[in-house]
């Protein structure tokens, strides 16, 4: 019976530039230009991402079906505890919808004016289903996005965010700095008994 995640095996062989331990990628999930991906330990993908260009994963992320990560050459980077929803599209790379310039990869460079930009997630961030996050955005630590939002800019940490685009509406909570902690203590703890 095949496992519908690659095996440890397949996920060397693909060629990723650095993929750690415990890392379920669904055979279903499509992934462009593997040699500037870099993933942590304990991530999942599942069915119907996209990851493509530059994209650095931590510890500890899931990244929930059709999900879509376009790196670009600017990259993005999502740090450890992150977690995003289903139907999220994150970009360090945009077209320019002024009509200034003409659009898509099929057109010449010299035709066109694309804006690029790294895309930062920060350590205990969560996203909700069907957010776009755009170049430059920067996701601080403990940030919460609400479902079907727009970043376009640096939220601030341990905040709720929702709407498009996005503002503030309240405070989060940092209890989960306490279970980081106790998690990290535990875990730590069942190494020395192994």
């Amino acid at each position: 019976m095949m496992n519908s995640f690659y095996s440890t095996d397949e996920l060397e062989k693909i060629g990723f530039k650095k993929v750690g331990s415990n890392v379920l990628i669904s055979r279903k999930a499509s992934l462009y230009g593997v040699s500037d991906i870099i993933i942590g330990n304990n991530v999942r993908v599942d069915d119907f991402c996209i990851l493509s260009g530059h994209i650095e994963l931590g510890d500890y992320i899931h990244i929930a079906a059709y999900t879509a990560l376009y790196g670009g050459k600017e990259g993005i980077i999502i740090s450890d505890y992150a977690n995003l929803s289903s139907r999220i599209s994150v970009y360090s790379i945009s077209d320019d919808y002024s009509g200034l310039t003409m659009t898509n990869p099929m057109v010449p460079e010299q035709y066109k004016n694309v804006e690029s930009a790294p895309v930062l997630i920060g350590k205990h961030v969560i996203v909700g289903s069907s957010c776009v996050i755009l170049p430059g955005s920067v996701l601080s630590e403990g940030v919460a996005v609400g479902c079907m939002s727009m970043v376009n800019k640096k939220l601030e940490s341990w905040n709720i965010y929702a709407g498009i685009p996005c503002r503030r509406i309240k405070e989060r909570s940092r209890d989960l700095e306490k279970l980081e902690k106790k998690f990290n203590e535990e875990r730590a703890g069942n190494e020395w008994n192994n």
